[in-house]
């Protein structure tokens, strides 16, 4: 249902080709990159809070990680995440498929900087088979954000014993 709507929504628009469907997950950044063929930090991972009770979308490229201390100085609370069986009931999607697009309206949305590096980003489109391909100003034009916030860091390299 949520895939449907999406899709949907960028056929009124004119971007239904841009949604892409795939036979195999797209849940996570690592299948999504792998199913497109694309870095993982084109991935526009969606990622579910709480702030306030209230659902808020923060979305971030694939490769970065919330950094508390951003997200506290923003939202002026520790990150809640939005218990996996609740996510629909908040934000219209099913977890694995969580999309900045055809959300409730009391969803509010954020697009963090990180997306920012990238010509063109893949959000998922309400399912964990689904994408659409956009680049940043259009993920902008596209989404009722609020504005672009910078809650997240690059992950701590791992180190590896030679």
């Amino acid at each position: 249902m949520s895939f449907e709507k999406v899709k949907n929504y960028f056929e009124s628009i004119g971007l239904g080709d841009r949604v892409k469907k795939f036979e195999n997950s797209s849940a996570t950044v690592e299948m999504a990159a792998e199913a497109i063929g694309c870095e993982v930090e084109q991935i526009a991972k969606t990622l579910s809070f709480l702030v306030n009770d209230m659902p808020v979308l923060v979305v971030a490229a694939g490769n970065v990680r919330v950094d508390n201390r951003k997200f506290k100085a923003f939202f002026h609370q520790k990150p809640k995440m939005i218990p996996g069986e609740l996510v629909r009931e908040y934000t219209g999607h099913d977890s694995g498929g969580v999309c900045p697009f055809a959300v409730k309206s009391n969803v509010k949305i954020y697009l963090d900087i990180s997306l920012k590096d990238n010509e063109i980003v893949y959000p998922g489109a309400g399912s964990g088979y689904s994408i659409v391909e956009l680049s940043p100003g259009e993920l902008e034009q596209y989404t009722s954000y609020e504005q672009w916030v910078d809650v997240c860091k690059l992950p701590a390299a791992t180190s590896r014993n030679s």
